[in-house]
């Protein structure tokens, strides 16, 4: 999955789309994934990087990393 590179993040997980003109904010996990998947990690990496760094099961990670997957796409972040 490669996220739009048009968006952009500040450090405090501020992002802007500048076609909608819209923004959101992420946590600082969120961040660090959506930062992760801008430098063209996949989503193994992503999940190793994740899993060695935090404290939360292998389970529950697949379901946070899908739900946001789910948020990219809902708000058109995918590079197509």
């Amino acid at each position: 999955m490669k996220i739009r590179n048009d968006l952009a993040i500040s450090e405090t997980g501020f992002v802007f789309d500048p076609i909608t003109g819209e923004s959101f904010s992420l946590n600082q996990i969120g961040s660090e994934i959506f930062n992760l998947y801008k430098d063209d990690k996949t989503q193994g990496e992503i999940k190793r990087i994740i899993l060695e760094k935090y404290d939360v099961s292998n389970n529950e990670l697949d379901k946070s990393l899908s739900d946001f997957e789910g948020m990219l796409k809902e708000n058109h972040f995918i590079q197509e």
